[in-house]
């Protein structure tokens, strides 16, 4: 088996580099996407916890058919430095710019959902709160736990966080005990593999290795099945969607490309919230993107 062990700084290098190598077309595909209203509720209060076991999964045109909730990805949130590359910054959110994020959103009476809400949506048609929208973090950095858990607390949101299981109590990330916290307060947790490898080179033990062990980790430290799951870079391919399946995963979430016409459920798409976004181009970023 291979040796995927990396000297920590190398893999933090490697993960950051990654993911910018994508950011401006990342970004450029979200603004070009095509404009639609969501499913809207006269409630203004969210919808109730969703039991996904029974749902039985709809084909793949009833799902892609329906209007697609807006989901957002975020990564750092913390101040620039003068180090921070010019590409980088698309991926560290400032911390009053994100404050500026959630504010608008409560503002324009976004109500955050959960994967098992927009999961029973796509199959079922099951109502959503009013303007609703999820909230999602990659790479289990701590500044998740520390300032974006409590500013969503503010408003009564919800968030998703993807977990990358190598990095678990290192040096600015995030500790078995703030993950379990952030489960027992309502937040969900998935999988964002081991070590952020490429999904699209995944064989032989690599499954096991980046998804098996680490989904046993995660439900081992909140309790909790996990059955989300986040591609490193937002890279996928058709080979990976029945290995996933048979892993226990209901749904995976790709960036902003193309979601697959055969399983849309293994490829809902996101739009990365960069860095450089005020809270008024967030606001037409997901007006134009879903």
């Amino acid at each position: 088996m291979k040796n995927y062990f990396l000297p920590f700084a190398a893999a933090s290098f490697f993960l950051v580099a990654g993911c910018q190598s994508k950011s401006q077309n990342v970004i450029a595909d979200a603004n070009a996407a095509t404009v639609s209203t969501l499913n809207d509720t006269t409630s203004a209060e969210k919808a109730a916890p969703v039991d996904v076991k029974d749902i039985k999964v709809a084909d793949a045109k009833t799902i892609l058919a329906r209007k697609q909730v807006p989901v957002l990805c975020y990564h750092q949130i913390r101040d620039w430095k003068a180090t921070d590359s010019k590409s980088s910054k698309d991926y560290i959110i400032p911390i009053g710019t994100f404050k500026e994020h959630m504010k608008m959103l409560a503002d324009s009476g976004y109500h955050t959902i959960l994967p098992d809400e927009y999961y029973a949506y796509l199959n079922k048609g099951t109502t959503l709160p009013s303007k609703p929208i999820m909230i999602t973090f990659d790479d289990t950095e701590h500044n998740q736990h520390a300032i974006a858990a409590p500013e969503l607390k503010k408003y009564g949101f919800k968030g998703v966080f993807f977990i990358m299981t190598v990095s678990i109590g290192r040096p600015n990330y995030m500790t078995k005990a703030q993950i379990k916290e952030l489960a027992d307060d309502g937040h969900v947790i998935g999988s964002h593999t081991w070590d952020h490898h490429n999904v699209k080179k995944y064989q032989g033990k690599d499954w096991e290795v980046q998804i098996d062990k680490p989904t046993k980790t995660l439900e081992e430290i909140t309790g909790q099945k996990i059955t989300d799951f986040a591609y490193p870079f937002g890279l996928w391919n058709p080979e990976a969607i029945p290995e996933l399946k048979n892993r226990g995963m209901k749904s995976a979430y790709i960036l902003a490309t193309k979601r697959d016409e055969n399983d849309p459920l293994f490829t809902i798409r996101r739009i990365i919230s960069s860095g450089y976004w005020s809270a008024k181009t967030l606001s037409n970023s997901i007006n134009n993107s879903f």
